[in-house]
């Protein structure tokens, strides 16, 4: 009886294990996406979301496309400084964040001469909930560092 019941406490202790690994997807087995596949899968949602009509989704398109083409800079230039192996200095770092918050507002200039009053509102409001988003993960992710 006592083999029986440690047999079978076993078995339940390794089905519950094996379960927990399924749970959360690895992030290396999401697809990765063309930046032109990004931008066309955002332009869709946004295309959804705020209703907007074929001058706007050209003049959208064009944005996201230069957005990304300056992120993609961006991210080369970081990760040349990564691979020399040089930290950025604290003026570096303050430069970079002007420059980031610089473009968030070039941005969000152009997407307010692009949008209708009404649009331009969702839009913020999605910003925002996408922002909100974001937080929620990073707190996720420090906790499962811990």
């Amino acid at each position: 009886m006592k083999k029986l019941f440690i047999a079978a406490m076993l078995f339940v202790g390794i089905a519950s294990f094996a379960q927990e690994t399924d749970q959360k997807p690895a992030r290396e087995q999401r697809e990765r996406m063309t930046p032109e596949q990004r931008n066309e899968k955002q332009l869709q949602k946004l295309t959804t979301e705020l209703s907007l009509d074929a001058s706007q989704q050209a003049q959208v398109k064009q944005l996201l496309a230069d957005r990304s083409a300056k992120a993609e800079k961006f991210r080369e230039a970081r990760k040349e400084k990564k691979d020399s192996n040089t930290k950025p200095t604290a003026e570096e770092k303050a430069a970079f964040k002007k420059q980031m918050e610089d473009e968030i507002a070039a941005n969000d200039a152009k997407m307010k001469s692009i949008l209708k009053a009404d649009q331009y509102t969702k839009w913020k409001a999605l910003q925002e909930e996408k922002k909100d988003k974001m937080r929620d993960k990073m707190k996720e992710h420090k906790k499962d560092k811990i």
